[in-house]
């Protein structure tokens, strides 16, 4: 009974020895402790970015010799009033209006009345109307508005090109404005060419479409 456990031990303590001598040749002790004390990488320590130097010189600027001999400008800031700021005003497109002469009340009505007596001397084949000048027909704006109900029934209903035929048979076209029911472009040439003032009186006759024959009734002038 002895003799047999002592050959049980013997045969155990033998194969630990061959156990070892293998785990030995297979390096597994070396390992085995590797895994249990893992080593991390030391981080490598940041490089810091050296500061960028410039380099100032002095140089000299050059100014023209115009200028070179005179004071140094100064420059402030004021505080300006939009609404008291000057407008600029172009004299090379437009008619000097300090001469407006305005026509009497009485003037104004006698050309009127003398171009109601023209307009019923011309039958009612065509349409016509009477229409007194005022300053903002014939200087300035040189906008020429026409009686609304006229152009409901007479005039087309979209923007078109109208020409006036003087007494002396010219013709001068002209922009009717359907929405606002007046002439623009082209009517100040007109104006211009025939020499209009305020309180003349002037007979318009649609004697085609589009085309009105002008009659001009002068404002007696004193």
């Amino acid at each position: 009974m002895v003799a047999a456990k002592l050959s049980y031990e013997e045969s155990r303590q033998q194969r630990m020895e061959e156990n070892k001598k293998r785990m030995e040749a297979l390096n597994l002790p070396q390992l085995a402790q590797a895994l249990k004390a893992p080593s991390f990488p030391k981080p490598s320590p940041m490089k810091r970015a050296k500061p960028r130097t410039v380099e100032k010189q002095m140089v000299v600027v050059r100014r023209s010799s115009r200028v070179a001999n005179l004071p140094t400008p100064v420059y402030k800031e004021i505080a300006v009033d939009p609404l008291r700021m000057p407008r600029r005003h172009s004299t090379s497109k437009h008619r000097d209006l300090s001469n407006r002469v305005y026509a009497s009340d009485e003037a104004r009505a006698e050309a009127t009345e003398r171009a109601e007596e023209l307009e019923s001397g011309l039958g009612s084949d065509h349409p016509t109307f009477v229409k007194p000048m005022l300053q903002s027909h014939v200087t300035g704006g040189f906008w020429l508005g026409l009686p609304i109900h006229f152009c409901n029934k007479n005039l087309p209903k979209r923007d078109e090109s109208v020409i006036l035929v003087d007494e002396d048979g010219d013709e001068y076209q002209t922009v009717y404005l359907a929405n606002k029911r007046g002439l623009s472009g082209g009517w100040r040439g007109f104006a211009i060419a025939h020499e209009l003032v305020d309180g003349d009186a002037l007979v318009f006759q649609l004697i085609r479409p589009k085309t009105f024959k002008v009659y001009i009734i002068r404002v007696e002038r004193t």
